[in-house]
Protein backbone atom coordinates (compact mmCIF):
# COMPACT_ATOMS: atom_id res chain seq x y z
CA UNK A 1 0.00 0.00 0.00
CA UNK A 2 1.30 3.47 -0.82
CA UNK A 3 1.93 6.05 1.84
CA UNK A 4 -0.87 8.27 0.53
CA UNK A 5 -3.34 5.40 0.88
CA UNK A 6 -2.38 4.94 4.54
CA UNK A 7 -2.90 8.65 5.22
CA UNK A 8 -6.27 8.59 3.44
CA UNK A 9 -7.33 5.59 5.51
CA UNK A 10 -6.25 7.28 8.76
CA UNK A 11 -8.06 10.48 7.79
CA UNK A 12 -11.19 8.47 6.99
CA UNK A 13 -11.09 6.74 10.38
CA UNK A 14 -10.53 10.08 12.12
CA UNK A 15 -13.48 11.61 10.25
CA UNK A 16 -15.70 8.67 11.21
CA UNK A 17 -14.69 9.01 14.85
CA UNK A 18 -15.36 12.77 14.82
CA UNK A 19 -18.80 12.14 13.31
CA UNK A 20 -19.54 9.51 15.96
CA UNK A 21 -18.62 11.93 18.77
CA UNK A 22 -20.64 14.75 17.15
CA UNK A 23 -23.73 12.50 16.98
CA UNK A 24 -23.24 11.43 20.60
CA UNK A 25 -22.98 15.08 21.68
CA UNK A 26 -26.15 15.98 19.77
CA UNK A 27 -27.99 13.03 21.31
CA UNK A 28 -26.89 14.12 24.77
CA UNK A 29 -28.07 17.68 24.06
CA UNK A 30 -31.47 16.35 22.99
CA UNK A 31 -31.75 14.49 26.28
CA UNK A 32 -30.70 17.63 28.12
CA UNK A 33 -33.36 19.61 26.20
CA UNK A 34 -35.99 17.13 27.36
CA UNK A 35 -34.79 17.39 30.97
CA UNK A 36 -34.87 21.19 30.85
CA UNK A 37 -38.41 21.14 29.45
CA UNK A 38 -39.55 18.66 32.08
CA UNK A 39 -38.01 20.61 34.95
CA UNK A 40 -39.52 23.81 33.61
CA UNK A 41 -42.90 22.09 33.37
CA UNK A 42 -42.82 21.01 37.00
CA UNK A 43 -41.77 24.53 37.99
CA UNK A 44 -38.18 23.78 38.96
CA UNK A 45 -37.24 27.03 37.25
CA UNK A 46 -33.89 27.64 38.93
CA UNK A 47 -32.62 24.20 37.95
CA UNK A 48 -33.98 24.45 34.41
CA UNK A 49 -32.35 27.89 33.96
CA UNK A 50 -28.99 26.60 35.17
CA UNK A 51 -29.16 23.61 32.81
CA UNK A 52 -30.22 25.89 29.94
CA UNK A 53 -27.12 28.02 30.54
CA UNK A 54 -24.95 24.89 30.52
CA UNK A 55 -26.63 23.75 27.31
CA UNK A 56 -25.99 27.13 25.73
CA UNK A 57 -22.32 27.02 26.67
CA UNK A 58 -21.90 23.51 25.27
CA UNK A 59 -23.54 24.44 21.95
CA UNK A 60 -21.74 27.72 21.40
CA UNK A 61 -18.30 27.16 22.95
CA UNK A 62 -17.66 23.45 22.56
CA UNK A 63 -19.66 22.50 19.47
CA UNK A 64 -19.29 25.91 17.77
CA UNK A 65 -22.98 25.99 16.82
CA UNK A 66 -25.43 28.85 16.97
CA UNK A 67 -27.64 29.02 20.01
CA UNK A 68 -31.18 27.73 19.62
CA UNK A 69 -33.67 29.12 22.11
CA UNK A 70 -35.49 26.55 24.18
CA UNK A 71 -39.27 26.80 24.35
CA UNK A 72 -38.87 27.28 28.11
CA UNK A 73 -36.57 30.27 27.49
CA UNK A 74 -39.32 32.03 25.54
CA UNK A 75 -42.13 31.91 28.12
CA UNK A 76 -43.21 34.55 30.58
CA UNK A 77 -42.27 32.31 33.51
CA UNK A 78 -38.51 32.68 33.03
Amino acid sequence: MARGDDEDQQNGKRDEECERFRRAAEDALQQLDWCIGYLHGIRKLDVSRALAKNRSYIRTQLLKQEEEPMPAQQTEQT
